[in-house]
C-alpha cells in the first residue's frame, strides 16, 4: 500500500477499540479541539491534565463538553508533564499527548531513568508529512529527538520508522538513508553509515524494505534527476522514509517542507511504553487529530483491541 494522503492512510486504519489518551498540558483551544473531535469520533476517550479551573471554562467557549471527572489536576509544563507520564506508568492510559507545554519539557519526563516510560534504550520520532510538490506522504526521522545517531542509533531509528509504515499498511516500505552526496566518502562518515544500513537492508535486517544511501534528497524524490544522473535504483524518486543524519537535518527538513513547501505534518514517537503525538504547540486541530488518529490505532494494535 502507498499513501498519497492523510485521508487515503486514514481510510486504511481499521475501526477499533478507543484507548484512553492522556493530555499533558490540555488547557489551549487547538489541543481541546484536536482531542474531543477525536473522541466525538470514537478515537479516543481522553483524560485532561492540567488546570481545573481553566480546562471546563475554556471547553464551554468552544463549545465542547467536558466532565471534571476527567480532569486531572496540575499546575505548569512541568507538573503536567511527570502527572501525564506518572497516569501512564500507572496504566491509566494507552497513548500519551502533548498540550500547550514545550516537547522538551514532555519528553523529559518520558525518558526519565525513574520515573520514564522507556520500552526501549531509544526513543524516536516520525514525522509523517503530506507535501503537494510529493506524490506521496514522507516518513520524515529523526527531527526532533535524537541529536547525532551514531550507526547504531540510526539501526534503531530507520527500523522504528519501518515499524511503523508497515502497520499503516505499506508491505515493503522504501528507505532513503539522506546525505549530501550519493557517493561513500570517507571524510563524510554519514556517507560510510548509510552504505552499512543499505547492505544490512540487503541481507534481510529491517525485514521486507528496500533501503538506498547514501542518496541525496533530490535523487530520493526525483525520477528525473535520478536518470539524469545515471543513478539507478527502486528507491530513487519514490522514498517513503527519509531518515536524516542528524537532528538539525530532519528539523530543518520537516519544518521547510511543513512550511515554505505548504505541508500537513502528523507524527508520534516511537519506542515508549505507549504511543506519544508530539505536535507543535502551534498545529492545527487537523493535524493534532491526524497525529491522534494515528497513535489511537497503535495503542489499540498493542493490546489487540482493533477489529475489521
Amino acid at each position: 500500500m502507498e499513501c498519497s494522503n492523510f485521508r487515503e492512510l486514514i481510510k486504511g486504519i481499521k475501526n477499533f477499540t478507543p484507548p484512553r489518551a492522556v493530555v499533558a498540558a490540555a488547557g489551549d483551544a487547538h489541543t481541546l479541539e484536536g482531542v474531543f473531535r477525536a473522541a466525538a469520533d470514537g478515537l479516543i476517550r481522553p483524560l485532561l491534565v492540567g488546570r481545573e479551573a481553566d480546562i471546563p471554562a475554556r471547553c464551554r467557549e468552544l463549545g465542547l463538553p467536558v466532565s471534571r471527572d476527567n480532569i486531572v489536576e496540575a499546575d505548569g509544563p512541568e507538573d503536567c508533564a511527570r502527572k501525564g507520564v506518572k497516569l501512564i506508568r500507572q496504566g491509566e492510559g494507552e497513548l500519551l499527548i502533548k498540550g500547550l507545554l514545550p516537547t522538551g519539557t514532555l519528553l523529559k519526563e518520558v525518558v526519565s531513568r525513574e520515573r520514564g516510560i522507556r520500552a526501549s534504550e531509544l526513543l524516536s520520532h516520525v514525522a509523517i508529512l503530506q507535501v503537494p510538490a510529493y506524490h506521496k506522504l514522507i516518513f520524515l526521522t529523526d527531527g526532533g529527538m535524537v541529536t547525532a545517531p551514531d550507526l547504531d542509533q540510526k539501526r534503531a531509528i530507520l527500523s522504528n520508522a519501518l515499524s511503523l509504515c508497515r502497520f499503516l499498511g505499506y508491505g515493503c516500505p522504501k528507505a532513503a538513508v539522506l546525505c549530501a552526496a550519493e557517493t561513500v566518502n570517507p571524510k563524510m562518515p554519514e556517507t560510510v553509515d548509510a552504505a552499512a544500513l543499505k547492505e544490512e537492508a540487503a541481507r534481510g535486517d529491517f525485514g521486507p524494505c528496500l533501503v538506498e544511501g547514501p542518496i541525496s534528497l533530490d535523487l530520493a524524490t526525483d525520477r528525473e534527476a535520478a536518470r539524469i544522473k545515471g543513478y539507478e535504483s527502486p528507491v530513487a524518486g519514490d522514498a517513503d522514509v527519509f531518515l536524516a543524519p542528524n537532528i538539525t537535518a530532519g528539523n530543518l527538513l520537516g519544518k521547510a517542507l511543513y512550511g515554505f513547501a505548504g505541508g500537513k505534518m502528523a507524527g508520534v514517537v516511537m519506542g515508549a511504553a505507549v504511543p506519544i503525538t508530539v505536535n507543535s504547540r502551534a498545529a492545527k486541530p487537523e493535524e493534532k487529530y491526524d497525529s491522534i488518529l494515528i497513535a489511537a490505532a497503535m495503542a489499540a494494535g498493542r493490546r489487540g483491541g482493533s477489529h475489521g
